[in-house]
């Protein structure tokens, strides 16, 4: 029988490399970085990254608002008025020669009634932004936005979709955007996470509601402390935050240091950069027990506060709460909030159910951003609301003059982005008069990423991680851009 000295005295030759390498190596770097940039186990790659940016950063923080199942850019950004005349007119066989793909659920629909929308819209403040009356709040604010609206994608389902937009590939086992920027940030606070999840409920019991995993805020092949933590709705906002009851904080302390004695001797027989990450975790956690408690509490938060950010802002789960959550997560130094919002998946029912998404997260925008800005904080933090892909021009299923629903259509779907650099006041690019096609400034997924991370001070092409063999990067190895034209 093997035991664990056997195992330990089991060295391979890349292991006998890596120990070397966290050994003299980090020791002479870490004696040219000073005492305090010392690290036990060496300094991580993100601590290098956050030490010498690419680029000069205009965002030191951002947050991702992911509404999961596609908002209609029809119905809330995108206005095609000349398409009431044709009401109804099927686009069958134009959609043949347009080549369009389309999914299951309409593939074999007999017609495809064009579908415009019953919602009215207006030109809002100096942009001159047209927005639909779903959108009240956000309209308000339309000189602190640029609305982008030439996003396409290459994938038509959700699963597939969301994995594109939050991890820069379709396939599962990617790096999400967060992780990567706790990658190449690091820290900006040891006592809470730099990648926070909050997971917002929505109202309309109707929705057509998608499954979610932590795929979408995993870290993949970077190290696992990269990942996105998660903060529960109900509850404790994580698991186990209390000890257990007649251990104190100093045995609490003394155990935890034992193991992590434990933990860093398996380290250096092994070499496994997981056992870091676990020692990490186990450090973190002990930390998060001081500070997430006062995180939650929201008690100190002044009336005018709540009425900025709506009604539904002193309800735990809701969005307006997730959206002031946010805003205390990233003041106490978190680099990267993604809130999720579920249920904007409308192939049926579609004037009633996204009147209520709409309700659900409007305020709590208006409120985040103008929260930011009096702060001062609006123009270094980056805010990005947007799904996976638009909604088709025709409807799915039955049309009547008050009722329709849209499949899914990756050609071309809105967005927007506020501070962190981003010229506000501004509408990017331009659809045909279907909102079918891009005629001007497309914007691929990619180039959003690289968009993003130039906002913050890394480049997409030297922001990567070696993998299988292969520099592994956000924005792999298809052309990506940063869209110059919406930087301010």
């Amino acid at each position: 029988m093997n035991t664990l000295h056997d195992y330990n005295s089991a060295i391979t030759r890349r292991q006998f490399f890596r120990k070397n390498g966290t050994g003299l190596g980090v020791a002479a770097l870490s004696s040219l970085l000073g005492s305090g940039q010392a690290f036990s186990s060496g300094p991580s790659p993100a601590a290098l990254e956050g030490m010498l940016p690419h680029i000069a950063p205009k965002a030191k923080r951002a947050i991702y608002i992911s509404l999961i199942g596609a908002p209609s850019q029809l119905d809330l950004f995108d206005y095609k008025p000349d398409l009431q005349k044709r009401f109804k007119e099927d686009l069958k066989d134009w959609l043949a020669k347009e080549g369009q793909r389309l999914t299951g659920m309409t593939s074999g629909q007999a017609a495809f009634p064009l579908a415009p929308t019953i919602f009215k819209f207006a030109q809002h403040r100096k942009s001159g932004a047209w927005i639909s009356e779903l959108l009240p709040w956000t309209a308000r604010m339309a000189d602190d936005l640029c609305i982008i609206k030439s996003m396409h994608t290459e994938a038509i389902n959700h699963e597939p979709a969301n994995q594109l937009v939050y991890t820069g590939n379709m396939q599962s086992g990617k790096a999400s955007l967060g992780s990567w920027l706790s990658y190449g940030l690091g820290s900006m606070n040891e006592d809470l996470p730099t990648f926070v999840v909050l997971h917002a409920n929505h109202s309309s019991p109707y929705s057509n509601v998608q499954a979610i995993s932590a795929r979408l805020w995993g870290a993949g092949y970077l190290p696992g402390k990269h990942a996105g933590v998660a903060l529960r709705s109900k509850g404790d906002p994580v698991l186990y935050l209390q000890d257990a009851p007649g251990i104190s904080r100093d045995l609490r302390r003394k155990m935890l240091d034992g193991l992590n004695a434990m933990n860093q001797r398996s380290y250096e027989a092994v070499g496994d950069p997981e056992i870091q990450t676990r020692i990490q975790q186990y450090e973190m956690a002990f930390r998060m027990q001081a500070s997430v408690p006062e995180l939650a509490d929201m008690s100190s938060e002044p009336e005018h506060i709540y009425e900025l950010y709506g009604k539904d802002s002193k309800v735990r789960g809701t969005f307006a709460s997730s959206a002031l959550m946010a805003r205390r997560l990233l003041e106490r130094g978190t680099r990267f909030v993604q809130i999720f919002h579920r249920g904007w998946d409308q192939h049926g029912d579609l004037p009633r159910d996204l009147r209520s998404q709409c309700m659900d997260v409007d305020q709590g925008c208006y409120g985040l951003i103008q929260d930011l800005k009096q702060r001062g904080m609006l123009d270094d933090t980056l805010v990005i609301w947007g799904g996976e892909f638009g909604r088709t021009v025709y409807c799915q299923g039955g049309l009547s003059e008050t009722n329709y629903g849209r499949d899914h259509h990756p050609r071309c779907f809105s967005l927007w982005m506020a501070g962190g650099g981003i010229k506000g006041g501004q509408v990017y690019g331009e659809t045909d008069e279907m909102s079918y096609n891009i005629t001007q400034n497309p914007v691929h997924i990619r180039d959003l990423h690289a968009t993003i991370l130039n906002q913050l001070g890394l480049s997409h092409e030297k922001l990567s991680f070696k993998f299988q063999g292969l520099d592994q990067r956000l924005t792999g190895v298809e052309p990506a851009k940063v869209v110059k034209d919406i930087l301010a």
